[in-house]
C-alpha cells in the first residue's frame, strides 16, 4: 500500500498532533496524555525495530504485537487499554488522510474478566445497621438510610431523590426512579419500616426545624426523605461518608460504600433461595444477565462454607480419635 502521508511527515510527528489535540480539545488530563504517548509509543517502536511502516501496518501485525504483551505477562485489562489507545490514534491518522483506511478495524478488544461483587455476610451487616446512636436525630437518619439501602436493596441515586410521599409504610414499600427514570416499587420488611418510622417521627422534623429557621435553606428541599442538619437533601456523598464512618464504628476492616449494601442484598436473597427473575426485578435490573453475577457470588459462598465445614467435621473426627482410649 502506497501511503498518502508526505516523506516529511512520520508516525511519530503525528503522534504528537495527536496528543496536542488530545490535551487542547479533548481536555485530557497530564497523566492521561503520557500513557497515551507511552502506550502508542510503544507500538510505533515495536514496528520499527521489526522494519514495519507504522503509518502502513495491518491487522496481522498488530495480532503478533498483542501476542507478545500477552507473552509477556501483561495482564488483560492493561492489554485492553493499549488496543483502545493505539486504535483511538489509528482513526485520528484515517481522519487526518495519513492511511487510506483504518488499519486496525475489526481488531477485538480483550475480554476483561469480571470480578464478583463483595458482600458483607449479616453479622457485619447487622453491627453497621446498630452502628448508629440512635438517641441523635442523626444517628436515627443513618440507621434509617442503612436499613434501607439493604431491605430495598436501592442504588444511592434512588435513595437521594426519595421524597417522603415515595413511602408507604403501612404496605412496607415505596416508589423509586432508577436508571434511565424508571420506576419501580421496592419492598422492605418490619426492621425497615421500624427505622423510617422512628426517623420520620422523632428526627425528620427536627431536621427540618432547621430548614425552616435557616434563610438559606430552599423550599423544594423539604419534600426530601432524608435531610442533612441544615435541613436540606442529603447528597450521595455525605452518605457515602456516613456509611464509611459507620463501618468504622462497627470494626469492620472492608471498604463499605453504599453498593455494597445492593450486593448483600441481591446475594443473600439467592442463598435463601430466591428466583433469579425476583431478584432482577427487585434490583430493577432490565438484563436478567446483569442479575446473574450474584448467582456466581452465591454458589462460591456456598462452596466456601461447605469446605469450611468439612474442615471442622476433619476436625472433630481427628480430636475424637485422640481422645478415645485404646482397648486392651
Amino acid at each position: 500500500m502506497t501511503s498518502a502521508v508526505p516523506e516529511h511527515k512520520t508516525a511519530e510527528a503525528f503522534l504528537e498532533a495527536y496528543l496536542r489535540e488530545l490535551s487542547a480539545i479533548g481536555n485530557r488530563s497530564p497523566y492521561t496524555i503520557r500513557n497515551y504517548r507511552n502506550d502508542i509509543g510503544n507500538f510505533l517502536s515495536w514496528c520499527v525495530e521489526r522494519a514495519f511502516e507504522p503509518l502502513d501496518t495491518n491487522r496481522q501485525q498488530f495480532r503478533e504485537y498483542l501476542g507478545q504483551l500477552r507473552e509477556s505477562g501483561m495482564v488483560p485489562a492493561s492489554v485492553t487499554r493499549r488496543t483502545s489507545t493505539v486504535h483511538g490514534f489509528y482513526k485520528y491518522l484515517l481522519q487526518e488522510h495519513a492511511t487510506e483506511k483504518d488499519l486496525l478495524y475489526g481488531i477485538a478488544l480483550p475480554r476483561r474478566p469480571k470480578p464478583l461483587p463483595k458482600v458483607l455476610d449479616r453479622n457485619a451487616l447487622a453491627a453497621l445497621i446498630d452502628a448508629p446512636d440512635r438517641s441523635t436525630p442523626q444517628g436515627l437518619r443513618d440507621r434509617a438510610i442503612l436499613e434501607l439501602l439493604y431491605a430495598g436493596g436501592l442504588r444511592i441515586s434512588e435513595l437521594v431523590g426519595m421524597d417522603t410521599g415515595q413511602v408507604d409504610l403501612e404496605d412496607c414499600s415505596a416508589i423509586v426512579h432508577g436508571k434511565g427514570a424508571k420506576e419501580r416499587v421496592v419492598l422492605f420488611g418490619n426492621p425497615a419500616m421500624d427505622s423510617l418510622e422512628a426517623y420520620l417521627r422523632d428526627a425528620r422534623p427536627v431536621l427540618l426545624q432547621a430548614a425552616i429557621q435557616n434563610p438559606k435553606s430552599k423550599l423544594q428541599n423539604r419534600p426530601a426523605l432524608f435531610l442533612n442538619r441544615l435541613g436540606g437533601r442529603l447528597t450521595a456523598r455525605s452518605i457515602q461518608t456516613m456509611i464509611k464512618k459507620r463501618a468504622i464504628q462497627a470494626g469492620i476492616p472492608t471498604d463499605v460504600h453504599p453498593h455494597l449494601l445492593r450486593h448483600s442484598f441481591a446475594t443473600h436473597l439467592l442463598d435463601g433461595g430466591a428466583d433469579l427473575r425476583i431478584v432482577q426485578d427487585l434490583l430493577g435490573h432490565t438484563s436478567a444477565n446483569t442479575t446473574q453475577i450474584y448467582t456466581h457470588v452465591s454458589q462460591a459462598r456456598q462452596a466456601e462454607v461447605t469446605a469450611k465445614a468439612w474442615e471442622r467435621l476433619a476436625e472433630q473426627v481427628l480430636e475424637g480419635g485422640r481422645r478415645t482410649p485404646r482397648r486392651p
